[in-house]
């Protein structure tokens, strides 16, 4: 089980526990307003052989909750991450994985310069709009995520890629009662043959 579902899954555990708990206290319980309120699309994903290994481009597009601008605008940092896992099927045995690429941006909006400051890797960026900022995050092209795979054993390989917003990286005050807010629950995860890499 991937770290996304077990996430998922806690989150909807809390939900029916804390509604059961609303409920026999004569409260009104939560609505449930979808795993996935953020709706978040993977548009296009493409996974190609370079020279120096595996290639990944993607394009997610998603709206920005309200909730989540605001707090941009009072100057809270929040974290997007993309990962990816290249695993080898194995019948007899959990599949093995093969290598693991991680990409995090930290945006933050700096009030003094109304711009905002997208951070990768330790470098930064500065941009005059938020659209500008989330169309880098949006959009990768040929991310390497590791070596190639042997010629004819395609058929074995596969890549899990998710997208999501780290809630983990929020400050601690903020993070409690997030698990029922799905507004704040961006995330996508798809699993790629690696027999359709070219």
């Amino acid at each position: 089980m991937t770290e996304l579902h077990r996430r998922q899954l806690l989150t909807s555990s809390l939900k029916a526990l804390l509604s059961v708990s609303l409920t026999s206290a004569g409260l009104p319980a939560l609505a449930d307003t979808g795993a996935n309120a953020a709706s978040i699309d993977l548009h296009q994903i493409q996974l190609e052989r370079g020279d120096d290994g595996l290639q990944l481009s993607y394009r997610v597009v998603f709206d920005l909750p309200k909730d989540i601008e605001d707090a941009l605008y009072k100057g809270v940092a929040v974290v997007f991450v993309a990962e990816t896992t290249l695993l080898k099927r194995r019948w007899y045995w959990s599949d093995k994985q093969r290598s693991r690429a991680t990409r995090r941006w930290r945006l933050a909006y700096q009030p003094l310069t109304r711009r905002w400051r997208l951070t990768q890797d330790g470098l930064a960026r500065q941009y005059n709009s938020l659209e500008d900022a989330l169309f880098m995050i949006c959009r990768v092209n040929e991310w390497r995520i590791g070596e190639n795979v042997p010629a004819g054993d395609e058929r074995d390989y596969y890549v899990d890629f998710s997208f999501r917003l780290d809630t983990d990286e929020l400050p601690r005050p903020m993070q409690i009662g997030l698990g029922i807010q799905s507004d704040w629950n961006i995330a996508v995860q798809r699993q790629i043959n690696v027999s359709i890499a070219r």
